[in-house]
């Protein structure tokens, strides 16, 4: 279950990242930052730290 969360923040926060970057409206810089580290960090997790089941 916390896998499939965190792939779900992971996805969200890469799309919110991505709508951000193609659009570059006003403070679009701030907006990737602000997704773009909590996808990579949920990315990193899934990649580095064992989850139990």
């Amino acid at each position: 279950m916390t896998g499939a969360l965190i792939v779900f923040a992971v996805v969200v926060c890469g799309h919110r990242f991505r709508l951000a970057w193609k659009e570059q409206s006003h403070g679009w810089q701030r907006r990737a930052w602000v997704y773009g580290v909590p996808a990579a960090l949920g990315l990193m997790v899934l990649a580095f730290l064992p989850l139990k089941y």
